[in-house]
């Protein structure tokens, strides 16, 4: 084992200058123009992992390809099997004159790189291929098969990576995912996450009159949408930040001690969080510290409100029409499409009868959970704890990665979460970073994972 990690040390210049190639593809896939530059970095990847000695292959799909490539394995091997998922897609960089320097043009100062994709999330999935190089270059048999699937469709919602799970189960199908795409709290603070939240995303639109209205003709006698909206959105919330919907919280389960001990463990403050949003005071639930609220709670967030005049000056109108934008996060246990029915229940039956209301269903995922107390969890905490040399902290965090839901469903297999971004590398803003010393101990955290899992 340790020759495998000499290699990696000894060879980290060259990974660096081979990560720089792969964040030099501006693989933007929420903007057509880049669909050549989506094609040439599979193509890139493909090229790499061979040259390393994966079988590897690019997979057509509807949209962007998802390239697969697999350790060398024994007809009837009896080896352990895991999945690495990653994602060679990225953000849209604009802002453009925010950034420092060119997003596709890799920067290095002191110990971070700079560019879009750094982070999220070419160098996590890159160190796992360097790990995995590790082993095929030193001779070292790996102790399990493994097998890479990296998409380039994940920032546009994976349409077709269910799919092609679907269409290729027999061929995916393993003992556990491992997945770097989520963070840690700090360099002295490794993580695992072992939940996320899901969501349902809905617009509503409340209909006034036909048309936009002359105020001073016509204000007093015809209901305001932009008032009634704001009304409405009013009552879902108390003045204790809890949600007032019925039956909101009724699948919710209560968090449990060691979770709540794990959560003081975490180095952000209060007073940090509070400087890092640049809020005048921190707001949520009562009851919860604010690393529950934001992680462990389920939430109704307004994304966004529009109605009538927003240009320059005056204009004295009544709108026609006023629209919200509306995201919930949701927690374990709780099902999406039992929150969408009853929030939307409750959202007609409180509605002004003197409006229209129409509401528009958007996207819609299940939270996830794995037991941070499973025996392949503790063997992704004991390869942390060996790679970066810092006690690790089990997480959960708010966002939503939607697929590890089907590699549960599809798979029959449990996602672990074992992310290498930092709170400060500005995944999806301008000047996007990924800590240097993150990659090294990621690749060694990679390298050491393969020989923990197999011994479960």
């Amino acid at each position: 084992m340790q020759v495998v990690l000499d290699y990696l040390k000894q060879n980290q210049t060259r990974a660096v200058a081979e990560l720089c190639d792969y964040l030099r593809f501006a693989s933007v896939s929420a903007q057509p123009q880049h669909k050549r530059d989506l094609r040439a970095c599979a193509e890139w990847l493909v090229q790499h992992c061979r040259k390393i000695g994966l079988d590897a292959k690019i997979c057509p799909t509807a949209g962007h390809p998802i390239v697969v490539a697999k350790t060398k394995r024994a007809k009837n091997s009896r080896k352990p099997h895991f999945m690495i998922y990653g994602h060679y897609d990225v953000q849209p960089p604009e802002p453009l004159d925010l950034w420092k320097s060119p997003p596709f043009e890799p920067r290095i100062v002191g110990r971070s790189i700079y560019a879009r994709g750094s982070t999220d999330n070419k160098g996590q999935n890159f160190a796992h291929l360097k790990a995995v190089e590790a082993y095929l270059k030193t001779g070292i048999p790996l102790p399990c098969d493994l097998t890479f699937v990296i998409e380039g469709e994940e920032e546009v919602g994976s349409e077709n990576l269910s799919v092609f799970l679907k269409k290729n189960r027999r061929e995916l199908e393993c003992d556990a995912v491992v997945v770097s795409d989520t963070g840690m709290p700090s360099p002295e603070h490794p993580a695992l996450t072992y939940s996320l939240r899901g969501i349902i995303a809905f617009e509503i639109k409340l209909h006034g009159p036909s048309r936009d209205l002359h105020s001073g003709g016509f204000g007093g006698s015809v209901n305001n949408p932009a008032m009634a909206l704001s009304q409405l959105l009013g009552k879902l919330r108390d003045k204790n930040g809890r949600i007032t919907i019925p039956g909101f919280y009724d699948d919710v389960k209560p968090l449990t001690a060691y979770e709540r001990k794990q959560f003081a463990r975490l180095p952000i403050t209060d007073n940090e969080l509070q400087k890092l949003t640049g809020v005048k005071k921190l707001f949520g639930e009562h009851g919860f510290t604010p690393t529950e609220q934001r992680t462990a709670r389920p939430t109704f967030e307004i994304n966004g409100l529009t109605s009538g005049y927003q240009g320059t000056g005056t204009k004295t109108i009544v709108p026609a029409v006023a629209s919200t934008k509306i995201t919930c996060r949701l927690v374990p246990n709780q099902n999406p499409a039992r929150i969408r029915k009853i929030v939307c229940d409750y959202l007609k039956k409180i509605c002004a009868p003197s409006v229209r209301m129409e509401i528009e269903a958007g996207h819609g995922a299940e939270a996830y959970f794995v037991s941070p107390t499973s025996a392949q969890a503790q063997a992704a905490l004991r390869a942390l704890h060996k790679a970066f040399g810092h006690e690790p902290v089990v997480i959960r965090e708010g966002g939503s990665i939607p697929i590890v839901n089907d590699f549960k469903k599809v798979l029959g297999a449990d996602t672990l979460l074992l992310g290498l971004g930092l709170p400060g590398d500005n995944a999806h803003s301008p000047n996007e970073s990924f800590s240097l010393d993150n990659f090294e101990n990621g690749q060694r955290m990679s390298a050491l994972l393969w020989q923990e899992l197999s011994r479960v």
